[in-house]
């Protein structure tokens, strides 16, 4: 389906971030589509996090515009609402320490809605479920679980609303290749059945592969191309050439003909 006549959830426009006299974007656009999973990716410092933020409300950029499902996420009214529309999960999983994995994914439960407990309770066991955890894992503290088990434990917390949107900043970051992979086919398959548009920061050339629609490239501070990843390959950007298609790059293309 052309982009033209899709409908566009994230609109990025003309957007500037600075740190002082350090400017990381400069009238960068992007545009993502209900439905796709969009996978962001771009060197050290070229603020793949500080845009996710941004899209999210979490700073304010020096100059654009930037609209999530038709409100302007800058603005506190904007805002409004948002919060349940969207799931977040974060690098590190941001899991509460002193809070069992339920009480973590019943947080958003009770600040967004007015659901009796009783419901809340069952609704944040299902999301455990869901996000592939046993259901006992509910009963356990963030520091009980390996690293596989926090990604699944904050994923169920950034379902606990049924968001439209889902946001990751380096869903396989720290898992073992088998665990990572998992965690892919988890995203692929919550994506479909839940309808989900899924944003996700990452440097795993196999999750670029494997689940995304398009691919997004930090680059010269803006999105130097956004494309299907068979099209990315085709670019002659320096940074580009040698992040995909470098020696681990290879092997991965290798391994997805094959």
């Amino acid at each position: 389906m052309n982009g033209s006549t899709r409908e566009t959830v994230i609109e990025v426009r003309n957007l500037t971030n600075a740190f002082g006299t350090h400017v990381v974007h400069k009238n960068l656009d992007l545009d993502v589509y209900r439905g796709e999973v969009i996978g962001l990716v771009g060197g050290s410092g070229t603020g793949k996090s500080v845009l996710m933020n941004t899209i999210l409300g979490l700073r304010s950029p020096q100059g654009g515009s930037v609209t999530v499902l038709g409100h302007d996420t800058q603005s506190a009214r904007g805002r409004q609402g948002l919060e349940s529309r969207w799931g977040v999960l974060f690098q590190n999983g941001a899991l509460f320490s002193s809070l069992t994995v339920k009480e973590n994914v019943l947080l958003p439960l009770r600040e967004h809605t007015r659901l009796p407990e009783k419901l809340m309770s069952e609704l944040a066991d299902m999301k455990i479920i869901l996000a592939g955890l046993e259901p006992e894992a509910g009963a356990k503290r963030p520091s009980e679980l390996s690293g596989g088990m926090l990604k699944r434990a904050a994923l169920a917390r950034a379902l606990a609303l049924d968001p439209e949107l889902l946001f990751f900043d380096e869903p396989t970051s720290g898992l073992d290749p088998i665990s990572a992979a998992a965690f892919d086919d988890l995203i692929a398959q919550l994506q479909s059945t839940l309808d989900l548009t899924v944003f996700m920061i990452t440097h795993d050339l196999d999750s670029l592969y494997a689940i995304c629609d398009r691919v997004a490239v930090l680059a010269d501070k803006k999105v130097e191309i956004v494309a299907p990843i068979a099209e990315v390959l085709q670019s002659d950007h320096p940074w580009i050439r040698s992040y995909f298609h470098g020696k681990r790059g290879r092997g991965i293309q290798a391994e997805a003909v094959g």
